[in-house]
């Protein structure tokens, strides 16, 4: 496997991850609008595991975007 599908392929395995994060954090949830109720409906452990998968999914834009720069 080449260099750049390696790259590829762990930027998708990073946005993936981080976006069925959110999807398992919010799986409970009665009510999906507006954010500040949802964030209120949440537990701590949920609340915890949405922000790491924002996060994940931040983290892998801007390095995608970073390495793409680079080269």
């Amino acid at each position: 496997m080449t260099p750049e599908k390696k790259r590829r392929l762990s930027t998708a395995l990073g946005f993936l991850s981080g976006v069925l994060a959110c999807m398992d954090a919010m799986r409970d949830a009665n009510v999906l609008w507006p954010p500040d109720v949802v964030w209120e409906a949440m537990n701590r452990p949920h609340r915890l595991e949405f922000g790491a998968g924002i996060a994940l999914i931040v983290v892998t834009l801007i390095v995608s975007v970073v390495q793409r720069r680079s080269a």
